[in-house]
């Protein structure tokens, strides 16, 4: 028999029903093993020697595997075709390994872009050696990750400063503060612009005034109403004008390329209003059941064969006129385009349906679309651009019609109005030749104020990202949640991005005292040393000690820092932020403002407290009438590190490994650690250590003495509980509990 290992479970079921009778085909759920979450799993001084663990509640998928393997003969690791896949699968061979499991069976590496039998079948009989490289980028990557969080999350958690700090995610939220620092210093300019109301016949049309008095007039040129009115006195209506030039011009506009990860999450956000998240969520499900390519790329490129079937496919169904003579081809952007070699496209391009709902059927219908169309030919128009002059005031009016002659591509998908340059906005004129009589009726003055840097959406951050070369395909969706999760930005209704009091003070500490590790520069050099790495062009030592010691001199220079000058920096960082609009002095007694740090988040106050107690909630963020820092039920999990999450459930705040529910109604998501997380979770586990008393002769129950219970020791049997002093005897033990009154032992299960 043959064992076929993959990272999910419905692409196992998938999988079985292409290979059929010899075969067995098993999900490991995503990773099975992490870094201990403790310090020292990455020893810094030993070569970066790594600890790891099975991630809890994996234990289970972990014997299944085992459990398959004794019938198997042939071994296939056959995870994602990426980074991620291949650490998978190399942690999976290693923990056979240790389990001494593997007896001399046979071990293949297996990788495909799409979940068909054809692609399958060519993998398994293609395999290949674990790629060295590519694990050594994703050690690089996870040592960087975890050696940055536990350097510095503790200074973060000492002073309230935040959460934690991710190497992408804080870029990210730098970003984000950087743009509404843009949006609050902006100051808006007015200008005005003149319209015309135009009559040929009894045909009608607008012009824009182009040129008043022989001088060229362009967006910014009139910037006041008196200058306006000016120009309106020298124009009484109407005005008899005249054709003075023609131009006409033939315009095509390209189809778009296939998508790959960026673009689909911009696109979805754009026409489906999708979250990253929820995108790849639903890609994820097309792709395990064969119905797309992997979705995890940065590949514009596709295959002879999907071209050759694209355009079968638009031969038969639109004809020859939309078929270029050779296939349309698209350079891909990344210079580093990794692992993932296609473009993220239909498996099929025939006319077969498939029995979709909701999220995947929105998102199938778009990657069908946009795959037939970049296929396609060019949408073609006639542009007309028309001046039309009136001698006296020497002003010349322009007016520009568009008309679409050969659909193209655009007969299949049309991206949003948006994204089309104004030659591309169809819009007709009459027909005109030079030396037509042209009236205009009516001008139409308009006031206009510039407008300030438009807010991150999901899909322009994403675009922004890719732009300057931070992260990669499978990071995208992560980074999104993660700074939303983190409470380091909101969203407002239009869904763009607001940085929170707390995103706005970790932006400043990080620029501060860790300018390297929130240096857009840095991170793209990171990224492409990742990219080395996995290339074989850089060992895996080098690449860590070239960022890891540097960043250790910033976090040892920054322990010893005190307060107050951090908050210090932290206020004239922010100072236009902070008091803008209000200025720094107390309203109530005249001293001096400052920015305040507490576990429940920061914010303005009096520097003379406690005489005087005055307090201001920091401006930033969504103002959701509440402060950011609380933690009520229904908001986000936290993810702590090493497979604990941070949680609020139906009876409060709780931390959980998976296996394990925790009660923490002490802590918000603010003031919870890794740390705190784990030491509850170890006194829980030690308090199961109970110990046997013996058998209640009235029940046949054992009776269990729990020395360190949450409300101190306790005996309990049988689901009643008693508290005491001191482990008591068997009989004392027996009369506790049999004397049990009724109503108190509801009363605690009431509790529970």
């Amino acid at each position: 028999m043959n064992l076929l290992i993959v990272e999910s479970p419905s692409k196992a079921k998938t999988l079985e029903k292409y290979l059929g009778t010899g075969w067995r085909v098993v999900a490991s759920v995503g990773h099975v093993r992490d870094l201990i979450p403790e310090n020292g799993s990455v020893d810094v001084d030993n070569d970066y020697a790594m600890k790891w663990q099975i991630m809890p509640g994996k234990e289970k998928q972990i014997k299944l595997i085992t459990d398959e393997l004794k019938k198997a003969d042939n071994v296939y690791l056959a995870s994602d075709p990426d980074r991620e896949g291949e650490a998978i699968a190399w942690h999976l061979l290693d923990i056979l390994k240790d389990k001494k499991a593997l007896n001399n069976k046979k071990i293949y590496r297996v990788a495909f872009h799409e979940i068909t039998k054809k692609a399958v079948l060519d993998a398994i009989e293609n395999p290949r050696e674990i790629d060295q490289n590519l694990v050594d980028a994703y050690l690089v990557r996870r040592a960087l990750d975890y050696l940055i969080g536990f350097g510095v999350s503790p200074l973060l958690w000492r002073r309230n400063l935040g959460k934690s700090v991710g190497r992408v995610q804080s870029v990210a939220v730098k970003i984000v503060v950087d743009r509404e620092r843009e949006i609050e210093k902006f100051v808006p300019k007015e200008y005005w612009s003149l319209n015309a109301e135009c009559t040929k016949g009894k045909d009608t049309f607008d012009a824009k005034l182009s040129q008043f008095s022989g001088e060229k007039i362009d967006k910014m040129t009139i910037e006041s109403q008196t200058q306006m009115d000016n120009i309106l006195s020298k124009l009484p209506v109407p005005i008899a004008t005249t054709v003075s030039g023609i131009e006409k011009k033939k315009i095509s506009r390209k189809p778009a390329a296939p998508f790959i990860t960026s673009t689909i999450q911009q696109e979805a956000a754009r026409k489906l209003y999708f979250s990253s998240k929820r995108t790849m969520s639903a890609a994820q499900k097309l792709y395990e059941q064969g119905l797309i390519t992997y979705m995890r790329t940065d590949s514009t490129n596709l295959s002879a064969d999907s071209i050759a079937g694209i355009r079968g496919f638009i031969e038969q169904e639109y004809g020859n006129n939309f078929l270029p003579k050779t296939p349309n081809v698209y350079l891909t952007k990344s210079k580093n385009a990794q692992e993932a070699h296609e473009a993220i496209r239909p498996t099929r391009f025939d006319s077969a349906s498939y029995s979709l709902e909701g999220d995947e059927a929105k998102l199938y219908e778009l990657i069908w679309k946009r795959t037939i169309a970049c296929q396609m030919c060019n949408a073609e128009f006639d542009s007309v651009s028309v001046d039309i002059t009136e001698t006296k005031s020497k002003s010349v009016f322009h007016a520009v019609g568009t008309t679409r002659t050969f659909d193209g591509f655009m007969k299949v998908y049309q991206e949003d109005k948006d994204e089309a340059s104004e030659d591309d906005k169809e819009s007709k004129l009459p027909q005109m030749s030079v030396g037509d009589d042209i009236i205009i009726e009516k001008l139409n003055s308009n006031q206009h104020f510039t407008q300030p840097p438009a807010r991150y959406t999901e899909a322009s951050l994403v675009k922004k990202l890719e732009e300057l070369g931070i992260g990669r395909p499978s990071t995208y969706a992560t980074i999104m949640s993660t700074i939303v999760d983190r409470k380091y930005v909101e969203q407002d209704k239009q869904r763009r991005f607001i940085p929170t009091s707390g995103g706005w003070v970790i932006s400043a500490y990080l620029s501060k005292y860790f300018s390297d590790l929130i240096d857009v520069n840095f991170t793209v050099k990171t990224e492409d040393t990742l990219d080395d790495v996995s290339n074989g062009k850089v060992a895996k030592t080098p690449a860590l000690s070239a960022f890891w010691k540097p960043t250790q001199k910033m976090i040892d220079a920054a322990k010893d820092i005190k307060t107050t000058e951090i908050i210090d920096e932290i206020n004239s960082n922010m100072k236009d932020h902070l008091f803008k609009e209000s200025g720094d002095k107390c309203p109530k007694c005249g001293t001096t403002l400052s920015l305040k740090l507490s576990k429940y988040g920061a914010f303005v106050g009096c520097s003379n407290y406690p005489t005087c107690d005055y307090t201001k909630r920091l401006g930033g963020g969504v103002d959701n009438g509440a402060d950011s820092g609380t933690t009520g039920a229904g908001s986000a999990d936290v993810d702590l590190g090493g497979g604990i999450l941070f949680k609020t459930g139906r009876f409060g705040p709780y931390v959980t490994n998976g296996t394990k529910n925790v009660s923490a109604k002490k802590y918000t998501s603010e003031t919870m650690t890794l740390e705190i997380a784990t030491e509850l979770l170890s006194a829980e586990k030690a308090k199961a250590e109970a110990i046997e008393l013996g058998e209640n002769p009235k029940t046949g129950k054992m009776i269990l003495f729990y020395p360190d219970g949450r409300f101190g020791a306790y005996i309990s049997s049988n689901k009643v509980n008693v508290s005491v002093k001191e482990q008591p005897s068997l009989d004392e033990a027996i009369e506790l509990i049999n004397n049990k009154k009724p109503s108190a032992k509801k009363s605690w299960v009431k509790k529970k």
